[in-house]
């Protein structure tokens, strides 16, 4: 149970004065995943990224072009929009002693602007300075304060990412009203460690930043950043600490067989292993004949051929008479192993079953009889796989893919099933080294980096939107020639109904031209409805494929060649990488078209990456630099917790003093009894790592 304490900090944001039924659903939709709400803590952990200077600036004469200054002005004139001319602005003239400054607004009502700037006034005026036909003007001001009101204004106004229609003022009102609903905490950290660093307090931190006294406080390396940051990663890092120590606890089992099954199951692959699947293999066989658990992280690139490397695990698992288990985040991804790997497990007499949250009746009964009798070897599964009525006769090994969409009890739960569950976990998201200690811990790592002899480059370009019509009518050769297209349509403003307008409203437009080869999947259909879009799709049925991200991870179809990108700035770089992955499989020239609307700098930085390379490792270091690790693993899409405060290209120092931290503090305090030890435990609830409470709990 969370403590009582913290309780405020939980509170909606809608408990705030001032927040009404009009209001709560944009901080909804800025703070909270889709279908919560916004609390407190998310409002206060929301930091501002940069801050104005409102300071008075000395005088009009020194003011520069396109910056930001506060000027006071005596307002001379006033020259409204002429009759009937409403997009002519209205202007008014101001000046102080050394130069004449105008204030432009469109579409403003006059009773108002003669209210706000009466003629002969003083007045502070703060907004960005530009040049026209030689004069100074301001647009659209924004402040205009008399003396009193300027008075009392902060010197320095923090800057926070917005959504549409919450505006800067409110959010600035609401974090403030959030500072003073903080309770009393105790110190969690060490007191050697914050007078060394010189960090405030906790409370004080998140003050400094959301009342910045200058533009410099708010730089990543600032005091109450890093404060912050380590706060969270210290939380992080003890996690991962408490799940592995449980995990070392229930002593493991050594599994070791004759090595008949593995070699059979060799000898039925139409293919040769590279150098990277064999070297990952032996670090699995390993650790499956140690006495002590496994916890392995298998990482690769998009088709470097992970699922057969684990299925070689699940073989060796089942020489020495244990069960496996895969599961996977998708029904679409768990049907896909089943079906690639259901010809090798039958080839070597291995039974193995489906189970996900759509076998029905006698099917599963079926299938839960074989398990839990032991008749069946192998279960390829969903979430479904560690509901209660789920029971193995001798769990021994368990294969997590795309671990990072599967909290830390999912793990467990399946973990749980069996006896010292040797565990794999896999990712096909390519994870620089810094992430893979922060998000998993000191686990074990084995890195495929190669490709599967035989796969060719993918010949990548980029188009501007106004092109796709060419794009839509080129489809008619590869179409005549029997090849496959993905086109996956953007992201809309992070809102699912704007993403379902958008793929329905592609594929109707393609199936006016190209009829019924044209399919449709997204993630609002039905389990049922989105196998048979797919089913249709891997067997030529139709030919394109139009698509959400919901094809992004795992899916599986040789014959596709053909991948186009709808609005690819939208995208983070790992899932347009991702993406692209889904083609380049088969014996088929692949290709990959990205079609782009306006481009920032970050847009562009990413099409570059993606035209330059195809190793998904020198992509992940680039979408670091580009944009943090909530897009290297995809969590701003899969729901995973990112990191809100700290940064792990900027603050990977911290990274390992909080993981030293975190180790001699559970050498000292294993269940966080100490004085020290209580206060940790409401960090934890804090930065809601709730599991590892759970696993002190359980000792």
């Amino acid at each position: 149970m969370r403590p009582s304490i913290l309780n405020p900090l939980f509170a909606p944001v809608r408990s705030l004065s001032g927040i009404g039924p009009k209001l709560a659903p944009l901080f909804d939709r800025l703070l909270a995943p889709q279908g919560q709400e916004a609390r407190l803590i998310d409002l206060l952990l929301h930091l501002p990224h940069c801050a104005i200077d409102r300071r008075l600036n000395t005088n009009l004469g020194e003011a520069v072009a396109s910056e930001t200054g506060t000027y006071e002005v005596r307002v001379l004139a006033h020259k409204p929009s002429p009759p009937g001319r409403a997009r002519v602005p209205y202007r008014i003239l101001t000046e102080d002693d050394t130069d004449e400054l105008s204030l432009v607004f469109f579409s403003t009502q006059r009773a108002r602007i003669e209210a706000m700037l009466p003629i002969g006034a003083i007045r502070f005026v703060s907004g960005k300075i530009d040049i026209f036909d030689n004069k100074k003007q301001m647009i659209h001001p924004d402040l205009v304060l008399h003396a009193d009101a300027y008075a009392k204004l902060p010197p320095f106004e923090p800057v926070y990412g917005l959504t549409a229609g919450l505006y800067p003022r409110v959010l600035q009102k609401a974090s403030q009203a959030a500072l003073t609903k903080i309770p009393t905490l105790e110190e969690w950290s060490d007191p050697l460690l914050i007078m060394r660093e010189k960090w405030p307090s906790f409370t004080a931190a998140l003050k400094n930043l959301h009342s910045p006294k200058s533009k410099d406080e708010l730089a990543p390396e600032a005091s109450s950043r890093v404060r912050l940051a380590y706060d969270e990663l210290f939380a992080g890092q003890l996690a991962l600490l408490l799940m592995r120590e449980r995990m070392k606890k229930e002593a493991g089992t050594s599994r070791t067989g004759d090595g008949q099954l593995v070699n059979a199951a060799l000898g039925t692959l139409p293919f040769s292993f590279t150098e990277a699947q064999k070297a990952a293999v032996q670090d699995i066989k390993k650790d499956l004949a140690a006495p002590e658990r496994m916890l392995r992280l298998l990482q690769g690139d998009v088709g470097s051929g992970k699922t057969i490397v684990a299925f070689l695990a699940m073989v060796m698992a089942a020489e020495s008479r244990w069960q496996s288990a895969l599961m996977a985040p998708t029904e679409i991804l768990a049907r896909q192993h089943y079906e690639r790997l259901k010809p090798f497990a039958d080839a070597i007499r291995l039974s193995i079953v489906l189970l996900t949250g759509r076998e029905k009746g006698a099917a599963r009964s079926q299938a839960l009889t074989g398990l839990a009798e032991g008749t069946t070897t192998l279960a390829i599964g969903t979430h479904a796989l560690f509901q209660e009525s789920v029971e193995f006769k001798k769990l021994g090994l368990a294969v997590i893919d795309e671990q990072h969409r599967f909290g830390v009890h999912q793990r467990l739960a399946l973990a749980h099933k069996g006896e010292a569950v040797d565990m794999l976990v896999m990712t096909a998201t390519p994870i620089p080294r810094t992430l893979v200690l922060t998000y998993f811990g000191d686990m074990d790592v084995s890195l495929i980096r190669e490709k599967p002899a035989g796969r060719k480059p993918i010949d990548t370009r980029a188009l501007p939107l106004e092109r796709i019509d060419e794009i839509v009518e080129s489809l008619r050769r590869p179409l005549q020639e029997g090849r496959r297209i993905y086109w996956v349509c953007p992201l809309v403003d992070e809102s699912e109904d704007l993403d379902l307008a958008a793929v329905e409203e592609r594929a109707e437009t393609l199936r006016k031209i190209y009829g019924d080869r044209v399919g449709l999947v997204h993630g609002k259909m039905k389990g049922a409805d989105k196998d048979r879009a797919m089913s249709d799709f891997a067997f030529g049925k139709t030919k394109i494929l139009v698509a959400t991200t919901v094809i992004e991870v795992g899916v599986d179809v040789p014959e596709a060649s053909i991948m186009i990108i709808e609005h690819a700035e939208r995208f983070g770089l790992a899932q347009l990488h991702q993406l692209r992955g889904r083609v380049g499989r088969g014996a088929e020239r692949s290709s990959c078209v990205l079609l782009y609307g306006p481009l920032g700098e970050i847009g562009r930085a990413r099409i570059d990456t993606m035209r330059k390379t195809e190793d998904g490792f020198e992509i992940a270091e680039e979408d670091l630099k580009l944009r943090g690790e909530g897009d290297v693993l995809g969590t701003r899409q899969s729901g995973m917790p990112g990191f809100r405060l700290a940064v792990p290209t900027k603050h990977s120092a911290l990274l390992s003093m909080a993981r030293d931290d975190a180790k001699a503090l559970l050498a000292k305090d294993p269940k966080l009894q100490s004085q020290r030890g209580e206060a940790v435990r409401t960090l934890l609830y804090l930065f809601e790592r709730d599991e590892a409470i759970r696993l002190v709990g359980a000792g």
